[in-house]
């Protein structure tokens, strides 16, 4: 059996599946990102590929590094003296201690990468971190020499020193404006700080971009973390105890206004309710008012009412006595008429009696009744007053009227006894009222 065409394709296979996959990786290699691949040829060219990519590249011909495009973020502890000055013009620099984090790379120009990668990235990490240190301390603390401790924590508070030129000496009590910088990087520190939020990283990128540039790298930020000093902590506690007594005054204020809404409310209620016992007074006291009118009327009412019912029961009154007395009067003046109408009659009897009897009935009764008859003629002669006046010559004729007038007496009362004694008027004064008794009855029946 022939195992040459197996072997061929077997060889086939692995030069397909392997040899050439090789050769390929061999001329192109991958760049990460992140990452930057310098190669160099023969004749002294290098060429750059940033990644993520491929760069071409053949062995035996050419030679290639990779370096990091990535930040490099290096911590930083400054500790120095501030620029400040007093009153005077007299140095009262003022010792902070600033704590930042500075954000360095590598640069964007193929010079700058080239620089980078023979100057900076061919130290080990180590030595890369401490030369990043030592090269942005310097300028940091050369940028704390150059401002004041006010600017250290305000962007804009003040503009920037200007450091002096090499060989110039900074008098003291000199104004700022005496001194000229020379160098030109340094002219525009104030104005840039101006715009930028923070002077000390002004300070710091102008100090240190040309050591950076010189080792392939450019300045990217500076994040100030901590600013320390012994006056910073002084007004912090100055503020702190400040923000204490602000709050302390905003309490207290706040609680005094809230007693004295508190107050103003109480006096509300103390004025509402005092408003309402003097309503209510004010309508107690009308009320009382109307009670007392009302019992005037009633009262009033009630004495009008008795009144009328006085005066209907004395017009009552009135009218019986008035019919009563009309009675009375009326049965008065028929007794006295039936009385007159017996007595009459009983005269007219008597008379009638005497003439039928004559002399003699009249001497018997005189006779019968002398007993009683003499006292009462002795008490009518007594009581009469006869005056007889005559006009005669001689006395017969007095004497004769005299005797006449007596007569007469003795005859009436005789006649009054006759009438009394013998009966004739009981039984008329009995006839009478049975006759005054009828008309009483048929007057009120009337």
């Amino acid at each position: 059996m022939d195992l040459r065409p197996w072997l061929t394709i077997i060889a086939i296979v692995f030069g397909v599946v392997i040899v050439i996959p090789a050769i390929v990786a061999s001329f192109l290699r991958n760049v990460d990102a992140g990452t930057i691949r310098l190669v160099s040829w023969l004749h002294g060219g290098t060429v750059i590929y940033r990644g993520p990519g491929k760069s071409k590249e053949i062995p035996l011909l050419t030679t290639g590094t990779t370096i990091s495009s990535k930040v490099i973020n290096v911590d930083l502890d400054i500790t120095d003296q501030t620029a400040d000055l007093d009153d005077d013009g007299t140095p009262r620099p003022i010792k902070v201690r600033i704590l930042a984090s500075a954000i360095v790379s590598v640069g964007d120009t193929d010079a700058l990468i080239k620089t980078g990668a023979n100057r900076f990235f061919a130290k080990s990490d180590a030595d890369q971190i401490s030369t990043l240190t030592d090269l942005l301390s310097s300028s940091g603390r050369r940028a704390i020499n150059l401002l004041t401790h006010d600017q250290l924590f305000s962007a804009k508070t003040a503009p920037a020193r200007l450091p002096a030129p090499s060989g110039t000496a900074v008098v003291p009590n000199a104004p700022q404006t005496a001194v000229q910088p020379s160098a030109p990087s340094f002219q525009s520190i104030a104005q840039v700080a101006d715009d930028e939020d923070d002077p000390l990283a002004v300070i710091i990128r102008k100090a240190c971009s040309r050591e950076l540039t010189d080792r392939g790298l450019i300045f990217n930020s500076l994040n100030l973390k901590v600013v320390q000093s012994e006056v910073a902590e002084a007004r912090r506690r100055q503020s702190a105890a400040e923000a204490q007594a602000n709050a302390e005054i905003v309490a207290a204020l706040q609680s005094r206004r809230a007693k004295e809404a508190q107050l103003e409310a109480e006096r509300m209620i103390s004025d509402k309710q005092r408003e309402l016992e003097q309503t209510r007074a004010s309508n107690a006291a009308l009320v009382a008012q109307a009670e007392a009118k009302k019992q005037d009327a009633l009262a009033i009412l009630r004495t009008s009412e008795l009144d009328a019912t006085q005066i209907a029961q004395a017009r009552a009154d009135a009218e019986r006595v008035r019919i009563e007395a009309q009675a009375s009067a009326e049965a008065e003046a028929i007794r006295i008429r039936a009385i007159a109408a017996a007595t009459a009659e009983s005269i007219q009897k008597v008379n009638e009696a005497i003439a039928a009897g004559g002399e003699s009935y009249f001497r018997y009764r005189q006779i019968e009744m002398l007993p009683q008859i003499a006292p009462a003629i002795a008490d009518a002669l007594s009581e009469a007053k006869m005056v007889t006046i005559s006009s005669g010559g001689d006395g017969k004729g007095a004497a004769e009227t005299t005797t006449n007038n007596i007569a007469s007496v003795i005859q009436t009362v005789l006649a009054a006894q006759l009438v009394t004694r013998g009966g004739i008027l009981d039984s008329a004064e009995k006839e009478l009222p049975a006759a005054t008794n009828g008309r009483t009855s048929g007057t009120g029946s009337r």
